[in-house]
């Protein structure tokens, strides 16, 4: 009989540790969730965009970064989305086979490929980021730019600190030429 109440009360102890933990990272739920809620508003619109095509997400990201840095290798973006070299085969395919990235032969190896968006992929890309640059000038409006320079620098913490050096390279490198390895 007393090692059924021990159970019991074990089990209540658990139960009110957790609620406790649960209580006290309410605004870390709270912030989690926000994001959550700001994903999802922040890519419905480019969503209902890429149904126009049959594209999905993965199509919306390698646009994305290809058009804002034409001349990206393969390898390059493979290391960018962290995904695997079939993953991206299948999307990138698709995304040349419809004319709106083309691929070149690196300059100094035939191996490489680097990728270029075409004019359509240009429209596209743009028509996709429009919608995404109406909600942050609208939330820039509601907030300030002060608010604006500190949500940058929250989502560039939020990123891995091993990649934190890469990420800022791409954003720098985004208003210049791109230099092909």
């Amino acid at each position: 009989m007393a090692d059924v109440n021990f159970s019991r009360l074990a089990a209540e102890q658990d139960r009110q540790a957790e609620s406790g933990a649960e209580s006290a990272d309410t605004s870390l739920f709270d912030l989690v969730e926000l994001l959550f809620f700001a994903y999802r508003d922040f890519i419905s619109d480019p969503d209902a965009i890429l149904d126009e095509y049959d594209f999905g997400r993965a199509h919306h990201r390698v646009l994305h970064f290809v058009n804002r840095n034409p001349g990206l290798s393969v390898a390059e973006l493979l290391d960018i989305l962290k995904i695997t070299k079939q993953s991206l085969g299948r999307v990138l395919k698709q995304l040349v086979d419809e004319g709106f990235v083309y691929q070149q032969e690196g300059p100094s190896d035939r191996r490489q490929r680097l990728l270029f968006p075409t004019e359509r992929g240009r429209a596209l890309a743009l028509r996709l980021a429009s919608p995404q640059f109406a909600r942050f000038a609208a939330a820039i409006a509601a907030t300030s730019e002060a608010d604006a320079d500190a949500t940058r620098r929250f989502l560039m913490a939020m990123v891995n600190p091993r990649e934190r050096d890469k990420v800022a390279a791409l954003l720098k490198g985004n208003q210049g030429s791109r230099q092909n390895d």
